[in-house]
Protein backbone atom coordinates (compact mmCIF):
# COMPACT_ATOMS: atom_id res chain seq x y z
CA UNK A 1 0.00 0.00 0.00
CA UNK A 2 1.30 3.44 -0.89
CA UNK A 3 1.70 5.91 1.92
CA UNK A 4 -0.87 8.74 1.64
CA UNK A 5 0.63 12.15 0.97
CA UNK A 6 0.11 15.54 2.59
CA UNK A 7 -1.64 16.02 5.91
CA UNK A 8 -3.35 12.62 5.80
CA UNK A 9 -0.03 10.86 5.53
CA UNK A 10 1.44 13.10 8.23
CA UNK A 11 -1.30 12.26 10.75
CA UNK A 12 -0.94 8.54 10.03
CA UNK A 13 2.83 8.68 10.46
CA UNK A 14 2.67 10.64 13.72
CA UNK A 15 0.08 8.26 15.16
CA UNK A 16 2.30 5.30 14.26
CA UNK A 17 5.45 6.89 15.62
CA UNK A 18 3.86 7.93 18.92
CA UNK A 19 1.76 4.80 19.32
CA UNK A 20 -1.60 6.53 19.63
CA UNK A 21 -4.18 8.37 17.60
CA UNK A 22 -3.27 12.05 17.43
CA UNK A 23 -6.46 13.24 15.77
CA UNK A 24 -6.85 15.65 12.92
CA UNK A 25 -3.90 17.86 11.99
CA UNK A 26 -4.17 21.64 12.10
CA UNK A 27 -2.10 22.94 9.17
CA UNK A 28 0.57 25.54 9.84
CA UNK A 29 2.02 28.07 7.44
CA UNK A 30 5.40 29.74 7.27
CA UNK A 31 7.53 27.11 5.54
CA UNK A 32 8.40 26.90 1.87
CA UNK A 33 9.51 23.25 1.67
CA UNK A 34 7.54 20.97 4.01
CA UNK A 35 3.90 20.48 4.99
CA UNK A 36 3.60 21.17 8.72
CA UNK A 37 0.86 20.77 11.29
CA UNK A 38 -0.02 20.86 14.97
CA UNK A 39 -1.42 17.58 16.26
CA UNK A 40 -2.60 16.17 19.58
CA UNK A 41 0.19 14.67 21.66
CA UNK A 42 0.57 11.81 24.12
CA UNK A 43 -0.71 11.96 27.69
CA UNK A 44 0.65 14.91 29.59
CA UNK A 45 1.25 17.02 26.51
CA UNK A 46 -1.25 19.17 24.66
CA UNK A 47 0.23 18.98 21.18
CA UNK A 48 3.15 18.12 18.96
CA UNK A 49 4.60 19.78 15.91
CA UNK A 50 5.16 17.55 12.90
CA UNK A 51 6.15 18.02 9.30
CA UNK A 52 6.43 15.92 6.19
CA UNK A 53 7.75 16.18 2.65
CA UNK A 54 6.44 13.92 -0.08
CA UNK A 55 9.41 12.43 -1.89
CA UNK A 56 11.85 13.48 0.84
CA UNK A 57 15.38 12.28 0.07
CA UNK A 58 16.88 9.57 2.24
CA UNK A 59 18.10 10.96 5.52
CA UNK A 60 16.25 14.26 5.17
CA UNK A 61 14.37 14.26 8.48
CA UNK A 62 16.87 12.16 10.42
CA UNK A 63 19.55 14.71 9.51
CA UNK A 64 17.39 17.52 10.86
CA UNK A 65 16.73 15.55 14.04
CA UNK A 66 20.46 14.92 14.44
CA UNK A 67 21.15 18.64 14.00
CA UNK A 68 18.61 19.60 16.66
CA UNK A 69 20.10 17.10 19.09
CA UNK A 70 23.61 18.36 18.31
CA UNK A 71 22.60 21.94 19.09
CA UNK A 72 20.78 20.85 22.25
CA UNK A 73 23.81 18.91 23.48
CA UNK A 74 25.87 22.12 23.62
CA UNK A 75 23.69 23.51 26.41
CA UNK A 76 23.83 26.93 24.76
CA UNK A 77 20.75 27.51 22.58
CA UNK A 78 17.23 26.20 23.07
CA UNK A 79 15.62 23.89 20.51
CA UNK A 80 12.43 21.81 20.55
CA UNK A 81 12.82 18.29 21.84
CA UNK A 82 12.86 15.64 19.11
CA UNK A 83 10.19 13.00 19.72
CA UNK A 84 10.52 10.94 16.55
CA UNK A 85 11.84 10.96 13.01
CA UNK A 86 11.52 8.57 10.09
CA UNK A 87 11.80 8.53 6.30
CA UNK A 88 8.82 10.85 5.82
CA UNK A 89 8.18 12.64 9.10
CA UNK A 90 9.71 14.66 11.92
CA UNK A 91 7.85 15.03 15.24
CA UNK A 92 8.92 17.70 17.72
CA UNK A 93 7.82 19.13 21.02
CA UNK A 94 5.19 21.82 20.49
CA UNK A 95 6.45 25.29 21.42
CA UNK A 96 3.72 27.88 21.92
CA UNK A 97 4.65 31.00 19.94
CA UNK A 98 4.93 34.33 21.71
CA UNK A 99 5.94 37.94 21.09
CA UNK A 100 9.48 38.84 20.11
CA UNK A 101 10.28 40.76 23.28
CA UNK A 102 13.54 42.68 23.79
CA UNK A 103 14.57 40.42 26.65
CA UNK A 104 14.00 37.30 24.57
CA UNK A 105 16.01 38.76 21.68
CA UNK A 106 18.91 39.74 23.94
CA UNK A 107 18.99 36.29 25.50
CA UNK A 108 19.05 34.77 22.02
CA UNK A 109 22.00 36.96 21.05
CA UNK A 110 23.97 35.82 24.08
CA UNK A 111 23.06 32.19 23.46
CA UNK A 112 24.14 32.38 19.82
CA UNK A 113 27.46 33.79 20.94
CA UNK A 114 27.85 30.85 23.34
CA UNK A 115 26.93 28.37 20.58
CA UNK A 116 29.57 29.84 18.30
CA UNK A 117 32.15 29.31 21.01
CA UNK A 118 31.68 25.54 20.62
CA UNK A 119 34.34 23.97 18.42
CA UNK A 120 33.21 21.67 15.61
CA UNK A 121 35.23 18.63 14.65
CA UNK A 122 35.58 19.78 11.03
CA UNK A 123 34.17 22.04 8.37
CA UNK A 124 30.79 20.91 7.10
CA UNK A 125 28.70 17.97 8.28
CA UNK A 126 29.81 14.60 9.60
CA UNK A 127 26.85 12.82 7.95
CA UNK A 128 24.15 13.68 5.40
CA UNK A 129 23.10 17.31 5.48
CA UNK A 130 20.47 19.40 3.72
CA UNK A 131 19.54 23.04 3.31
CA UNK A 132 15.97 23.42 2.22
CA UNK A 133 15.41 20.30 0.14
CA UNK A 134 18.90 20.43 -1.37
CA UNK A 135 21.77 18.25 -0.15
CA UNK A 136 24.81 19.87 1.43
CA UNK A 137 27.85 18.33 -0.26
CA UNK A 138 30.61 16.89 1.92
CA UNK A 139 34.23 16.10 1.07
CA UNK A 140 35.19 12.47 0.57
CA UNK A 141 37.66 10.97 3.01
CA UNK A 142 39.00 12.89 5.98
CA UNK A 143 36.97 16.09 6.41
CA UNK A 144 38.95 19.35 6.47
CA UNK A 145 39.38 20.80 9.94
CA UNK A 146 42.30 23.24 9.83
CA UNK A 147 41.45 26.95 10.06
CA UNK A 148 43.20 27.71 6.76
CA UNK A 149 41.10 25.08 4.93
CA UNK A 150 37.84 26.99 5.28
CA UNK A 151 38.21 29.06 2.10
CA UNK A 152 38.78 26.07 -0.16
CA UNK A 153 36.02 24.10 1.58
CA UNK A 154 33.53 26.95 1.38
CA UNK A 155 34.19 27.62 -2.29
CA UNK A 156 34.08 23.97 -3.36
CA UNK A 157 31.22 22.71 -1.18
CA UNK A 158 29.08 25.72 -0.28
CA UNK A 159 29.33 28.16 -3.20
CA UNK A 160 30.16 26.42 -6.47
CA UNK A 161 27.64 23.52 -6.25
CA UNK A 162 24.73 25.92 -5.72
CA UNK A 163 26.07 28.34 -8.31
CA UNK A 164 26.05 25.50 -10.85
CA UNK A 165 22.51 24.49 -9.92
CA UNK A 166 21.28 28.06 -10.17
CA UNK A 167 23.08 28.70 -13.47
CA UNK A 168 21.89 25.43 -14.99
CA UNK A 169 18.35 26.35 -13.98
CA UNK A 170 18.58 29.69 -15.76
CA UNK A 171 18.57 31.75 -12.55
CA UNK A 172 22.01 33.37 -13.01
CA UNK A 173 23.12 35.83 -15.66
CA UNK A 174 26.65 35.22 -17.04
CA UNK A 175 28.03 38.35 -15.37
CA UNK A 176 26.68 37.23 -12.00
CA UNK A 177 28.17 33.76 -12.48
CA UNK A 178 31.57 35.33 -13.20
CA UNK A 179 31.35 37.52 -10.08
CA UNK A 180 30.69 34.50 -7.84
CA UNK A 181 33.49 32.55 -9.50
CA UNK A 182 35.81 35.50 -8.84
CA UNK A 183 34.85 35.42 -5.15
CA UNK A 184 35.66 31.71 -5.02
CA UNK A 185 39.06 32.29 -6.61
CA UNK A 186 39.93 35.10 -4.19
CA UNK A 187 38.31 33.65 -1.08
CA UNK A 188 41.57 32.90 0.76
CA UNK A 189 42.42 36.61 0.47
CA UNK A 190 39.03 38.07 1.38
CA UNK A 191 37.85 35.69 4.11
CA UNK A 192 39.51 37.44 7.03
CA UNK A 193 41.79 35.86 9.60
CA UNK A 194 41.70 32.02 9.74
CA UNK A 195 39.74 30.53 12.62
CA UNK A 196 38.85 26.97 13.63
CA UNK A 197 35.44 25.53 12.72
CA UNK A 198 32.62 26.46 15.09
CA UNK A 199 29.26 24.79 15.42
CA UNK A 200 26.70 26.91 13.60
CA UNK A 201 22.97 26.61 12.94
CA UNK A 202 23.63 26.87 9.22
CA UNK A 203 20.20 28.07 8.03
CA UNK A 204 19.42 30.90 10.43
CA UNK A 205 16.81 32.99 8.67
CA UNK A 206 14.05 34.57 10.74
CA UNK A 207 11.60 31.76 10.00
CA UNK A 208 13.90 29.40 11.90
CA UNK A 209 13.83 31.56 15.03
CA UNK A 210 10.74 30.75 17.09
CA UNK A 211 9.98 33.38 19.70
CA UNK A 212 8.10 31.55 22.42
CA UNK A 213 5.39 32.31 24.96
CA UNK A 214 7.63 31.07 27.78
CA UNK A 215 10.16 33.84 27.08
CA UNK A 216 12.99 31.82 25.51
CA UNK A 217 13.43 31.70 21.74
CA UNK A 218 14.00 28.31 20.09
CA UNK A 219 16.03 27.58 16.99
CA UNK A 220 14.43 25.20 14.50
CA UNK A 221 15.19 23.56 11.14
CA UNK A 222 18.99 23.65 11.39
CA UNK A 223 21.59 22.71 8.80
CA UNK A 224 23.98 22.24 11.73
CA UNK A 225 27.62 22.02 10.71
CA UNK A 226 31.11 23.26 11.28
CA UNK A 227 31.34 26.75 9.82
CA UNK A 228 32.17 30.38 10.43
CA UNK A 229 29.92 32.08 12.99
CA UNK A 230 29.53 35.09 10.71
CA UNK A 231 27.37 32.93 8.43
CA UNK A 232 24.54 32.70 10.99
CA UNK A 233 24.57 36.42 11.68
CA UNK A 234 24.72 37.35 8.00
CA UNK A 235 21.72 35.18 7.23
CA UNK A 236 19.71 36.77 10.03
CA UNK A 237 20.51 40.13 8.46
CA UNK A 238 19.72 38.96 4.93
CA UNK A 239 16.04 38.25 5.50
CA UNK A 240 15.48 40.34 8.62
CA UNK A 241 14.39 39.22 12.06
CA UNK A 242 12.27 40.79 14.80
CA UNK A 243 14.43 42.65 17.32
CA UNK A 244 17.50 42.06 15.15
CA UNK A 245 19.52 45.06 16.49
CA UNK A 246 19.08 43.76 20.04
CA UNK A 247 20.11 40.24 19.01
CA UNK A 248 23.28 41.51 17.33
CA UNK A 249 24.18 43.94 20.10
CA UNK A 250 23.84 41.26 22.78
CA UNK A 251 25.87 38.85 20.65
CA UNK A 252 28.68 41.32 20.13
CA UNK A 253 28.86 42.15 23.83
CA UNK A 254 29.76 38.51 24.43
CA UNK A 255 31.62 37.67 21.24
CA UNK A 256 32.80 40.64 19.18
CA UNK A 257 33.87 39.75 15.63
CA UNK A 258 36.37 42.28 14.23
CA UNK A 259 35.72 43.19 10.61
CA UNK A 260 32.39 41.38 10.45
CA UNK A 261 30.52 44.27 8.82
CA UNK A 262 32.86 44.19 5.83
CA UNK A 263 32.16 40.48 5.29
CA UNK A 264 28.36 40.40 5.58
CA UNK A 265 27.86 40.23 1.79
CA UNK A 266 30.42 37.44 1.53
CA UNK A 267 28.55 35.31 4.05
CA UNK A 268 25.18 36.10 2.48
CA UNK A 269 26.35 34.65 -0.81
CA UNK A 270 25.74 31.00 0.13
CA UNK A 271 22.08 31.42 1.19
CA UNK A 272 21.40 33.61 -1.86
CA UNK A 273 22.79 30.91 -4.16
CA UNK A 274 20.69 28.28 -2.38
CA UNK A 275 17.59 30.41 -2.91
CA UNK A 276 18.52 31.00 -6.55
CA UNK A 277 18.86 27.23 -7.04
CA UNK A 278 15.56 26.52 -5.27
CA UNK A 279 13.35 29.41 -6.33
CA UNK A 280 15.04 31.32 -9.17
CA UNK A 281 13.45 34.72 -9.47
CA UNK A 282 15.53 37.67 -8.32
CA UNK A 283 17.85 35.62 -6.11
CA UNK A 284 20.39 35.04 -8.87
CA UNK A 285 20.82 38.76 -9.45
CA UNK A 286 21.00 39.31 -5.68
CA UNK A 287 23.79 36.72 -5.47
CA UNK A 288 25.70 38.59 -8.18
CA UNK A 289 25.26 41.85 -6.30
CA UNK A 290 26.49 40.26 -3.07
CA UNK A 291 29.50 38.81 -4.85
CA UNK A 292 30.48 42.19 -6.28
CA UNK A 293 30.04 43.85 -2.89
CA UNK A 294 32.21 41.20 -1.25
CA UNK A 295 34.92 41.84 -3.84
CA UNK A 296 34.67 45.62 -3.45
CA UNK A 297 35.04 45.40 0.33
CA UNK A 298 38.03 43.06 0.21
Amino acid sequence: MNRPGGLGGLAADVSALLGRDVGDPVPLGGGSVCTAARLGGPAGHDAVFAKTLDGAPDGFFTAEAAGLRLLAATGTVAVPEVWAADRYTLVLEWIEPGPATPSQAERLGRELAALHGVRAASWGTAGPGFIGRLPLPSPAGTPPAAPEQWADFHAEYRLLPFLRRAADGGAMAPADVRAVERVCALLPRIAGAPEPPALIHGDLWSGNVLFAADGRARLVDPAAQGGRPEADLAMLELFGCPQLPRILAAYEEVRPVPGRRERVALHQLHPLLVHAALFGGHYGAAAGTAAREALSRA
